[in-house]
Protein backbone atom coordinates (compact mmCIF):
# COMPACT_ATOMS: atom_id res chain seq x y z
CA UNK A 1 0.00 0.00 0.00
CA UNK A 2 1.14 3.47 -0.82
CA UNK A 3 2.52 5.48 2.15
CA UNK A 4 -1.00 7.70 3.19
CA UNK A 5 -0.63 11.60 2.11
CA UNK A 6 -2.21 14.32 4.37
CA UNK A 7 -3.18 16.50 2.33
CA UNK A 8 -5.19 14.45 -0.14
CA UNK A 9 -8.18 12.47 0.21
CA UNK A 10 -7.28 9.60 2.64
CA UNK A 11 -10.59 7.06 2.19
CA UNK A 12 -11.18 4.87 5.41
CA UNK A 13 -12.63 1.47 3.93
CA UNK A 14 -16.89 1.08 3.76
CA UNK A 15 -19.05 0.38 1.67
CA UNK A 16 -21.38 2.54 -0.48
CA UNK A 17 -24.48 3.51 0.90
CA UNK A 18 -27.69 2.72 -0.50
CA UNK A 19 -28.80 4.96 -3.33
CA UNK A 20 -31.62 6.84 -2.84
CA UNK A 21 -34.60 6.22 -5.27
CA UNK A 22 -33.81 7.54 -8.60
CA UNK A 23 -35.96 9.42 -10.22
CA UNK A 24 -38.68 7.90 -12.45
CA UNK A 25 -38.74 8.66 -16.27
CA UNK A 26 -41.11 11.24 -16.48
CA UNK A 27 -40.39 12.81 -13.31
CA UNK A 28 -41.83 16.28 -13.04
CA UNK A 29 -38.14 17.29 -11.23
CA UNK A 30 -36.91 17.29 -14.44
CA UNK A 31 -38.36 20.11 -16.73
CA UNK A 32 -38.44 21.94 -13.49
CA UNK A 33 -34.59 21.89 -13.41
CA UNK A 34 -34.66 22.30 -17.26
CA UNK A 35 -36.45 25.98 -16.65
CA UNK A 36 -34.45 27.23 -14.10
CA UNK A 37 -31.23 26.21 -15.15
CA UNK A 38 -29.06 28.76 -17.95
CA UNK A 39 -27.44 27.36 -20.52
CA UNK A 40 -23.73 28.04 -21.04
CA UNK A 41 -22.31 28.66 -25.07
CA UNK A 42 -18.97 26.53 -23.83
CA UNK A 43 -15.92 25.68 -21.29
CA UNK A 44 -13.90 27.51 -23.08
CA UNK A 45 -12.31 30.93 -22.74
CA UNK A 46 -12.93 33.92 -24.86
CA UNK A 47 -15.60 35.12 -26.90
CA UNK A 48 -19.03 36.45 -26.31
CA UNK A 49 -19.70 36.11 -22.44
CA UNK A 50 -23.34 37.53 -22.47
CA UNK A 51 -24.29 33.54 -21.23
CA UNK A 52 -22.39 34.07 -17.76
CA UNK A 53 -24.41 37.14 -17.37
CA UNK A 54 -26.20 34.32 -14.73
CA UNK A 55 -23.04 33.22 -12.89
CA UNK A 56 -22.84 36.81 -12.35
CA UNK A 57 -26.14 37.55 -10.79
CA UNK A 58 -25.74 34.39 -8.62
CA UNK A 59 -21.99 35.44 -7.20
CA UNK A 60 -23.67 38.64 -6.36
CA UNK A 61 -21.59 40.63 -3.82
CA UNK A 62 -19.91 37.66 -2.81
CA UNK A 63 -15.58 38.46 -1.37
CA UNK A 64 -14.79 34.81 -2.38
CA UNK A 65 -16.31 32.74 -5.09
CA UNK A 66 -15.43 28.60 -4.28
CA UNK A 67 -15.64 26.82 -7.56
CA UNK A 68 -15.01 23.40 -7.40
CA UNK A 69 -14.60 20.07 -9.69
CA UNK A 70 -15.44 16.24 -9.53
CA UNK A 71 -12.36 14.84 -10.52
CA UNK A 72 -8.66 17.25 -10.97
CA UNK A 73 -8.30 16.09 -13.66
CA UNK A 74 -10.70 17.06 -16.53
CA UNK A 75 -9.88 19.76 -19.15
CA UNK A 76 -13.42 21.46 -19.45
CA UNK A 77 -13.77 22.12 -15.06
CA UNK A 78 -10.05 24.17 -15.76
CA UNK A 79 -11.06 26.11 -18.55
CA UNK A 80 -14.60 26.54 -17.13
CA UNK A 81 -13.01 28.44 -14.17
CA UNK A 82 -10.79 30.13 -16.58
CA UNK A 83 -13.25 31.51 -18.40
CA UNK A 84 -15.85 32.71 -15.28
CA UNK A 85 -12.34 33.95 -13.82
CA UNK A 86 -11.72 36.33 -17.05
CA UNK A 87 -15.76 37.44 -16.62
CA UNK A 88 -15.60 38.25 -13.11
CA UNK A 89 -12.40 40.06 -13.71
CA UNK A 90 -13.83 42.25 -16.64
CA UNK A 91 -17.40 42.34 -15.38
CA UNK A 92 -17.49 41.75 -11.42
CA UNK A 93 -13.83 43.35 -10.19
CA UNK A 94 -12.12 40.27 -9.08
CA UNK A 95 -8.65 40.70 -8.95
CA UNK A 96 -7.23 37.51 -7.34
CA UNK A 97 -7.59 33.60 -8.37
CA UNK A 98 -6.36 31.03 -5.92
CA UNK A 99 -5.99 27.82 -6.64
CA UNK A 100 -5.56 24.64 -4.35
CA UNK A 101 -1.86 24.41 -4.86
CA UNK A 102 1.14 25.20 -2.67
CA UNK A 103 1.54 28.62 -1.26
CA UNK A 104 5.35 28.59 -1.70
CA UNK A 105 3.88 27.77 -5.46
CA UNK A 106 1.74 30.64 -5.42
CA UNK A 107 3.94 33.32 -4.60
CA UNK A 108 6.32 31.84 -7.20
CA UNK A 109 3.40 32.24 -10.13
CA UNK A 110 2.39 35.40 -8.69
CA UNK A 111 6.19 36.84 -9.03
CA UNK A 112 5.71 36.06 -13.03
CA UNK A 113 1.74 37.12 -13.56
CA UNK A 114 2.70 40.63 -11.71
CA UNK A 115 6.53 41.13 -12.19
CA UNK A 116 6.72 38.67 -15.64
CA UNK A 117 9.79 36.99 -12.95
CA UNK A 118 10.63 33.50 -13.86
CA UNK A 119 9.29 31.03 -16.42
CA UNK A 120 5.51 29.37 -15.40
CA UNK A 121 6.08 26.15 -17.39
CA UNK A 122 9.43 26.02 -15.28
CA UNK A 123 7.91 26.53 -12.04
CA UNK A 124 4.91 24.51 -12.73
CA UNK A 125 7.08 21.27 -13.22
CA UNK A 126 9.64 21.86 -10.28
CA UNK A 127 7.10 22.49 -7.63
CA UNK A 128 3.80 20.58 -8.67
CA UNK A 129 5.04 17.22 -8.22
CA UNK A 130 3.67 14.09 -6.25
CA UNK A 131 0.43 15.49 -4.49
CA UNK A 132 0.04 18.35 -6.62
CA UNK A 133 0.74 16.03 -10.01
CA UNK A 134 -2.72 16.81 -11.90
CA UNK A 135 -1.60 20.52 -11.48
CA UNK A 136 0.94 21.11 -13.80
CA UNK A 137 -1.16 21.27 -16.84
CA UNK A 138 -1.68 23.07 -20.36
CA UNK A 139 -5.06 24.77 -18.60
CA UNK A 140 -3.32 26.29 -15.66
CA UNK A 141 -0.89 26.96 -17.81
CA UNK A 142 -2.56 29.10 -19.95
CA UNK A 143 -5.03 30.74 -17.17
CA UNK A 144 -1.37 32.13 -15.83
CA UNK A 145 -0.44 33.04 -18.99
CA UNK A 146 -3.43 35.01 -19.73
CA UNK A 147 -3.04 36.94 -16.02
CA UNK A 148 0.63 37.97 -17.36
CA UNK A 149 -1.01 39.41 -20.57
CA UNK A 150 -3.94 41.22 -18.70
CA UNK A 151 -1.61 42.77 -16.43
CA UNK A 152 0.93 44.17 -19.02
CA UNK A 153 -2.36 46.02 -20.54
CA UNK A 154 -3.13 46.54 -16.80
CA UNK A 155 0.08 47.70 -15.14
CA UNK A 156 -2.06 49.90 -12.33
CA UNK A 157 -4.51 47.26 -11.55
CA UNK A 158 -2.86 43.63 -11.77
CA UNK A 159 -4.77 40.45 -10.90
CA UNK A 160 -2.40 38.13 -8.59
CA UNK A 161 -2.04 34.41 -8.34
CA UNK A 162 -2.32 32.72 -4.88
CA UNK A 163 -1.87 28.51 -3.55
CA UNK A 164 -3.72 28.44 -0.24
CA UNK A 165 -2.20 25.11 0.76
CA UNK A 166 0.22 23.76 2.78
CA UNK A 167 1.83 20.38 1.13
CA UNK A 168 5.18 21.98 0.00
CA UNK A 169 7.01 24.39 0.91
CA UNK A 170 9.72 25.57 -1.31
CA UNK A 171 12.82 27.21 -0.55
CA UNK A 172 11.58 30.50 -1.44
CA UNK A 173 9.64 30.65 1.66
CA UNK A 174 12.47 30.26 3.90
CA UNK A 175 15.01 32.64 2.12
CA UNK A 176 12.60 35.58 2.16
CA UNK A 177 11.74 35.06 5.95
CA UNK A 178 15.58 34.78 6.80
CA UNK A 179 16.83 37.80 4.30
CA UNK A 180 14.14 39.65 6.26
CA UNK A 181 15.88 38.36 9.85
CA UNK A 182 19.25 39.52 8.60
CA UNK A 183 18.04 42.76 7.57
CA UNK A 184 16.21 43.80 10.55
CA UNK A 185 17.59 41.71 13.10
CA UNK A 186 21.16 40.02 11.99
CA UNK A 187 22.12 38.95 15.44
CA UNK A 188 19.05 36.44 15.15
CA UNK A 189 20.41 34.82 11.87
CA UNK A 190 21.85 31.73 13.51
CA UNK A 191 18.70 31.38 15.71
CA UNK A 192 16.52 31.00 12.90
CA UNK A 193 18.83 28.63 10.73
CA UNK A 194 19.03 26.65 13.78
CA UNK A 195 15.20 26.52 14.40
CA UNK A 196 14.76 25.96 10.55
CA UNK A 197 17.37 23.07 10.25
CA UNK A 198 16.98 20.51 8.09
CA UNK A 199 13.58 21.86 6.54
CA UNK A 200 14.60 24.11 3.45
CA UNK A 201 13.88 21.56 0.58
CA UNK A 202 16.92 20.97 -1.22
CA UNK A 203 15.48 18.02 -3.17
CA UNK A 204 13.05 18.34 -6.09
CA UNK A 205 9.56 18.80 -4.56
CA UNK A 206 8.33 15.30 -5.01
CA UNK A 207 11.20 13.90 -3.51
CA UNK A 208 10.98 16.07 -0.72
CA UNK A 209 7.28 15.40 0.21
CA UNK A 210 8.20 11.57 -0.10
CA UNK A 211 11.09 11.91 2.62
CA UNK A 212 9.47 14.13 4.86
CA UNK A 213 7.01 11.64 5.18
CA UNK A 214 8.94 9.29 5.44
CA UNK A 215 10.45 10.52 9.11
CA UNK A 216 9.89 9.28 12.29
CA UNK A 217 6.45 10.93 13.93
CA UNK A 218 8.70 12.12 16.88
CA UNK A 219 11.56 13.61 14.59
CA UNK A 220 8.02 15.31 12.51
CA UNK A 221 6.93 16.76 15.32
CA UNK A 222 10.52 17.79 16.67
CA UNK A 223 10.58 19.82 13.32
CA UNK A 224 6.87 21.37 14.08
CA UNK A 225 7.93 22.21 17.33
CA UNK A 226 10.93 24.41 15.69
CA UNK A 227 9.11 25.91 13.24
CA UNK A 228 6.39 27.09 15.67
CA UNK A 229 9.33 28.64 18.03
CA UNK A 230 10.40 30.67 14.85
CA UNK A 231 7.04 31.97 13.87
CA UNK A 232 7.08 33.52 17.35
CA UNK A 233 10.28 35.15 17.16
CA UNK A 234 9.34 36.55 14.13
CA UNK A 235 5.94 37.52 15.25
CA UNK A 236 8.16 39.75 17.96
CA UNK A 237 9.95 41.82 15.33
CA UNK A 238 6.53 43.22 14.26
CA UNK A 239 7.12 47.10 13.29
CA UNK A 240 5.75 49.45 15.77
CA UNK A 241 5.16 52.27 13.16
CA UNK A 242 3.15 52.13 9.95
CA UNK A 243 6.63 52.17 7.50
CA UNK A 244 7.76 48.33 6.81
CA UNK A 245 4.37 46.77 8.01
CA UNK A 246 3.56 45.40 5.14
CA UNK A 247 6.42 44.11 4.32
CA UNK A 248 6.55 42.65 7.65
CA UNK A 249 2.97 40.65 7.23
CA UNK A 250 4.18 39.05 4.01
CA UNK A 251 7.02 37.36 5.31
CA UNK A 252 4.77 36.68 8.92
CA UNK A 253 2.54 34.65 6.82
CA UNK A 254 5.31 33.00 4.76
CA UNK A 255 6.95 32.01 8.44
CA UNK A 256 2.97 30.91 8.83
CA UNK A 257 3.03 28.43 6.25
CA UNK A 258 5.93 27.24 6.80
CA UNK A 259 4.99 26.62 10.12
CA UNK A 260 1.04 25.37 8.83
CA UNK A 261 3.59 22.24 6.72
CA UNK A 262 5.35 21.29 9.63
CA UNK A 263 2.34 20.69 11.81
CA UNK A 264 0.83 19.31 9.13
CA UNK A 265 3.15 16.53 8.60
CA UNK A 266 3.36 16.34 12.52
CA UNK A 267 -0.06 14.29 12.52
CA UNK A 268 0.13 10.68 13.13
CA UNK A 269 -1.37 9.21 9.95
CA UNK A 270 -1.33 5.76 11.50
CA UNK A 271 -4.19 6.76 13.56
CA UNK A 272 -7.64 7.01 12.12
CA UNK A 273 -9.07 9.68 14.56
CA UNK A 274 -5.60 11.43 13.79
CA UNK A 275 -6.34 11.42 9.75
CA UNK A 276 -9.53 13.01 10.16
CA UNK A 277 -8.04 15.90 12.49
CA UNK A 278 -5.13 16.34 9.99
CA UNK A 279 -8.13 16.53 6.92
CA UNK A 280 -9.94 19.21 9.10
CA UNK A 281 -6.87 21.01 10.17
CA UNK A 282 -5.95 21.34 6.59
CA UNK A 283 -8.79 22.49 5.81
CA UNK A 284 -9.11 25.47 8.26
CA UNK A 285 -5.49 26.45 7.49
CA UNK A 286 -6.76 26.82 3.07
CA UNK A 287 -9.74 28.76 4.25
CA UNK A 288 -7.42 31.06 6.99
CA UNK A 289 -4.99 31.60 3.93
CA UNK A 290 -7.89 32.87 1.77
CA UNK A 291 -9.15 35.18 4.66
CA UNK A 292 -5.81 36.41 5.29
CA UNK A 293 -5.17 37.24 1.34
CA UNK A 294 -8.36 38.87 0.98
CA UNK A 295 -8.06 40.89 4.12
CA UNK A 296 -4.13 41.99 3.06
CA UNK A 297 -4.84 42.91 -0.57
CA UNK A 298 -8.48 43.62 -0.73
CA UNK A 299 -9.57 41.36 -3.89
CA UNK A 300 -12.41 39.69 -4.38
CA UNK A 301 -11.09 36.38 -5.52
CA UNK A 302 -11.60 32.98 -7.38
CA UNK A 303 -10.80 30.02 -5.04
CA UNK A 304 -10.33 26.59 -7.50
CA UNK A 305 -10.45 23.36 -5.24
CA UNK A 306 -11.85 19.84 -5.58
CA UNK A 307 -16.19 19.81 -4.61
CA UNK A 308 -15.20 17.85 -1.32
CA UNK A 309 -13.33 21.46 -0.19
CA UNK A 310 -15.49 24.15 -1.22
CA UNK A 311 -19.06 23.08 -0.32
CA UNK A 312 -20.43 23.31 2.91
CA UNK A 313 -20.83 19.65 3.75
CA UNK A 314 -18.32 16.97 3.39
CA UNK A 315 -18.34 13.56 1.38
CA UNK A 316 -17.88 11.32 4.10
CA UNK A 317 -16.97 13.31 7.74
CA UNK A 318 -15.16 10.25 8.89
CA UNK A 319 -12.53 11.45 6.47
CA UNK A 320 -12.94 14.71 6.32
CA UNK A 321 -15.13 16.41 9.39
CA UNK A 322 -15.51 19.44 8.14
CA UNK A 323 -15.09 21.51 4.47
CA UNK A 324 -12.70 24.46 3.59
CA UNK A 325 -16.26 25.90 2.31
CA UNK A 326 -17.90 25.69 5.50
CA UNK A 327 -14.99 28.07 7.57
CA UNK A 328 -15.09 30.45 4.68
CA UNK A 329 -19.20 30.88 5.31
CA UNK A 330 -18.63 30.81 9.29
CA UNK A 331 -16.35 33.87 8.24
CA UNK A 332 -17.48 35.76 5.69
CA UNK A 333 -21.14 34.90 5.93
CA UNK A 334 -22.96 36.03 2.21
CA UNK A 335 -19.43 36.83 1.18
CA UNK A 336 -19.06 33.23 0.37
CA UNK A 337 -20.43 31.71 -2.71
CA UNK A 338 -19.89 27.83 -3.37
CA UNK A 339 -20.18 26.76 -6.95
CA UNK A 340 -19.92 22.89 -7.66
CA UNK A 341 -18.89 21.59 -10.73
CA UNK A 342 -20.53 17.94 -11.93
CA UNK A 343 -20.76 16.11 -14.82
CA UNK A 344 -22.71 13.03 -16.70
CA UNK A 345 -19.63 10.85 -18.31
CA UNK A 346 -16.24 11.06 -19.94
CA UNK A 347 -12.50 11.21 -19.61
CA UNK A 348 -9.75 12.66 -16.29
CA UNK A 349 -6.67 12.21 -16.08
CA UNK A 350 -5.58 10.38 -11.86
CA UNK A 351 -3.56 8.00 -10.74
CA UNK A 352 -3.77 4.21 -10.81
CA UNK A 353 -4.13 3.45 -6.97
CA UNK A 354 -0.83 2.40 -6.01
CA UNK A 355 -0.45 5.71 -7.00
CA UNK A 356 2.49 4.33 -9.47
CA UNK A 357 1.93 5.90 -13.09
CA UNK A 358 -0.44 8.49 -14.36
CA UNK A 359 -3.50 7.54 -16.18
CA UNK A 360 -6.57 8.81 -18.47
CA UNK A 361 -9.47 7.17 -17.10
CA UNK A 362 -13.40 6.73 -18.81
CA UNK A 363 -15.83 6.46 -17.39
CA UNK A 364 -19.43 5.70 -18.68
CA UNK A 365 -22.97 7.93 -18.05
CA UNK A 366 -23.99 7.98 -14.50
CA UNK A 367 -26.28 5.43 -13.42
CA UNK A 368 -30.19 5.77 -12.45
CA UNK A 369 -30.73 7.24 -8.78
CA UNK A 370 -27.45 9.81 -8.89
CA UNK A 371 -27.61 12.91 -8.87
CA UNK A 372 -25.84 13.35 -12.48
CA UNK A 373 -27.93 11.04 -13.62
CA UNK A 374 -30.77 13.30 -13.66
CA UNK A 375 -28.73 15.86 -14.20
CA UNK A 376 -28.09 14.50 -17.22
CA UNK A 377 -31.54 14.66 -18.44
CA UNK A 378 -31.79 18.42 -18.40
CA UNK A 379 -31.26 19.42 -22.49
CA UNK A 380 -29.01 21.66 -22.04
CA UNK A 381 -25.23 20.41 -23.07
CA UNK A 382 -23.74 22.44 -19.65
CA UNK A 383 -26.19 25.16 -17.69
CA UNK A 384 -25.55 26.95 -14.64
CA UNK A 385 -28.39 26.49 -11.76
CA UNK A 386 -28.60 28.80 -8.46
CA UNK A 387 -29.73 26.24 -6.12
CA UNK A 388 -30.76 29.48 -3.73
CA UNK A 389 -33.67 30.50 -5.82
CA UNK A 390 -34.77 27.04 -7.11
CA UNK A 391 -38.32 26.59 -7.85
CA UNK A 392 -39.77 25.20 -4.81
CA UNK A 393 -40.70 21.94 -6.90
CA UNK A 394 -37.22 21.40 -6.84
CA UNK A 395 -36.29 21.97 -3.64
CA UNK A 396 -36.93 18.19 -2.33
CA UNK A 397 -35.15 16.97 -4.94
CA UNK A 398 -31.93 19.27 -4.40
CA UNK A 399 -32.03 18.58 -0.40
CA UNK A 400 -31.95 14.57 -1.02
CA UNK A 401 -28.45 13.05 -0.42
CA UNK A 402 -28.14 11.04 -3.49
CA UNK A 403 -24.80 9.29 -5.06
CA UNK A 404 -22.76 11.94 -6.75
CA UNK A 405 -19.52 10.80 -8.28
CA UNK A 406 -15.91 12.25 -6.96
CA UNK A 407 -12.71 11.61 -7.90
CA UNK A 408 -9.42 12.64 -6.02
CA UNK A 409 -5.66 12.15 -6.91
CA UNK A 410 -6.23 7.94 -7.88
CA UNK A 411 -8.89 6.04 -9.24
CA UNK A 412 -10.22 4.51 -8.62
CA UNK A 413 -10.70 3.95 -5.05
CA UNK A 414 -12.70 2.63 -2.67
CA UNK A 415 -15.47 4.68 -3.09
CA UNK A 416 -15.56 6.94 -5.21
CA UNK A 417 -19.60 8.01 -5.18
CA UNK A 418 -20.83 9.88 -2.22
CA UNK A 419 -24.66 11.04 -0.95
CA UNK A 420 -24.51 14.47 -1.31
CA UNK A 421 -27.54 16.63 -1.13
CA UNK A 422 -26.64 19.14 -3.61
CA UNK A 423 -29.22 22.17 -2.12
CA UNK A 424 -27.57 21.76 0.96
CA UNK A 425 -23.56 21.39 0.21
CA UNK A 426 -23.55 24.12 -3.09
CA UNK A 427 -25.28 27.58 -3.48
CA UNK A 428 -24.76 27.19 -7.63
CA UNK A 429 -23.94 24.37 -9.48
CA UNK A 430 -22.62 24.18 -13.04
CA UNK A 431 -23.07 20.82 -14.42
CA UNK A 432 -21.77 19.64 -18.38
CA UNK A 433 -22.39 16.43 -19.76
CA UNK A 434 -19.53 15.22 -21.10
CA UNK A 435 -15.80 15.98 -20.26
CA UNK A 436 -12.19 14.91 -21.36
CA UNK A 437 -9.00 14.58 -19.62
CA UNK A 438 -6.41 17.55 -18.74
CA UNK A 439 -3.82 17.67 -20.98
CA UNK A 440 -0.81 17.74 -18.82
CA UNK A 441 2.50 19.27 -19.19
CA UNK A 442 5.12 16.45 -20.30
Amino acid sequence: MPRPRPWTFIILASILLAPAPAAAAGDPVVPVLERAASPLRTAEPGGDTGDLRPVGRAVGDAVVVGMGEATHGSHEFLTMKERVFRYLVERRGFRTFALETAWSTGVRLDDYVVHGKGDPERIMREDLQYTYALNPTAENLALVEWMRDHNRRHPGDPVRFMGDDWGYTGPELYDRVTDYVARVRPDLTPRFGELYRGLRPSAPSGEYQKAYLARPLAERQEMASRTGRALALLRSLEPRGGAGRQGFAEVLRHATVIDQTATGYGFDFADPRQRAEAMRWRDEVMADNVVWWREHTGHRILLSGHNNHVGYEPEDPLVLPRTQGAVLRDRLGDGYVSVGLTFGAGSFKATDPEEAHMLTHTVDPAPPGSNEHTLDQVRHDRYVLDLRTAPGAARPWLAVARPTRSVGTSYPEERNWYDIALGRCFDVLIHQDRVRAVDLLS
